[in-house]
């Protein structure tokens, strides 16, 4: 703060040009020919209240403690951006508002030109329904994993191709599953030349959107991904118990500390990695409700997201968890 010995008259003058601006609301040029002054002497008296504390502006609007929220995320994740919104009763429609939001930032920085990948996920899907748009976009859709047929959320070539057809743009089609039974299958797949075409684009990507998933044994979407039988999901919940297992992105889990774990089944999922999501400039961090908690935070920990957009009463969970875990 810069340091004032003002007079009296000084600050007499202040107080009467205060007044005049935010009480009265005269602008600049009308209150120095109110009182006789130069319009710079009003704008350089307007900053030194300003300065010593004079001035105090508090903003009431209905959603101001969102915007708190995502400067506590912003600050103590070292996140670029997040984007909150109010939580509802309902998680169906709690979903198909975050994933409304999601479609209009999409909109707002999309650019003729861009290539999208894009993951599954039940607010990825709700984020493809969300979108309008009258204009058309010279843009490329590509899945960013393979798929998991059965369910329109987890078939990332539906989302896809929805969303190029909402853009006005076109999308690849990723011809494989979204996990494997081997090493040997994974590499037999990656050497395809189509398959390493698709992932090549997807590389090279401005934005991806990505779903990030819970892994609660055996509710949670990750385990229809493997498709694997009931003696090899008993391993797994095993293993997340043991790994610290938080959640994951592309069928690669990560534990809370944001480091990939589990590695023999993440090898096995057929998709981009994490750590090459760092190289793409956008990457929107989709996800909503309580069970996407950790593995929020463990993204987060990660630094996989320049975006964060979910709804108010997650976001207060990570913080909290992640308070939790700084003690």
């Amino acid at each position: 703060m810069v340091n004032y010995d003002p007079d009296f008259a000084t600050i007499r003058l202040i107080s009467e040009i205060l007044t005049l601006y935010y009480m009265e609301e005269k602008n600049q040029a009308e209150i120095a020919s109110l009182l006789g002054l130069s319009t710079a002497k009003v704008n350089r008296l307007l900053k030194q209240a300003r300065e010593q504390g004079y001035v105090e502006i508090n903003i009431n609007t209905p959603f101001m403690h969102l915007v708190a929220i995502e400067r506590d995320l912003k600050q103590l994740y070292g996140l670029p951006e997040a984007f909150i919104i109010p939580s509802l009763t309902n998680v169906s429609n709690t979903l198909h508002d975050v994933g409304r939001a999601a479609a209009n930032y999409l909109l707002q920085h999309l650019r003729n030109g861009d290539t999208i990948c894009i993951s599954g996920g039940k607010t990825i899907h709700a984020m493809v329904d969300a979108i309008e748009t009258d204009r058309k976009y010279d843009v490329c859709v590509v899945p960013a994993t393979g798929a998991r047929q059965g369910k329109l959320f987890t078939n990332v070539n539906y989302l896809a191709g929805r969303l190029a057809e909402k853009l006005g743009g076109f999308s690849y089609q990723f011809n494989a599953p979204i996990f494997v039974d081997s090493l040997e299958e994974r590499d037999a797949l990656l050497s395809i030349r189509h398959i390493k075409q698709v992932l090549d684009v997807a590389r090279q990507a401005q934005i991806a959107v990505v779903g990030i998933g819970s892994i609660i044994p055996p509710l949670s979407s990750y385990f229809d991904l493997l498709a694997l039988p009931d003696h090899e999901l008993n391993g797994i919940k095993e293993l997340v118990e043991t790994e610290d297992v938080h959640g994951e992105i592309f069928a690669h889990v990560f534990d809370g500390k944001g480091q990939p774990c589990m590695t023999e089944y993440n090898q096995r999922a057929i998709g981009l990695g994490l750590e090459e999501l760092k190289s793409i400039p956008i990457v929107m961090g989709v996800a909503a409700t309580e069970e996407k908690i950790h593995p929020i935070h463990g993204a987060l920990q990660g630094g996989y997201l320049k975006l964060l957009v979910t709804d108010e009463n997650t976001a207060l969970g990570v913080l909290k968890l992640r308070r939790q875990m700084a003690v």
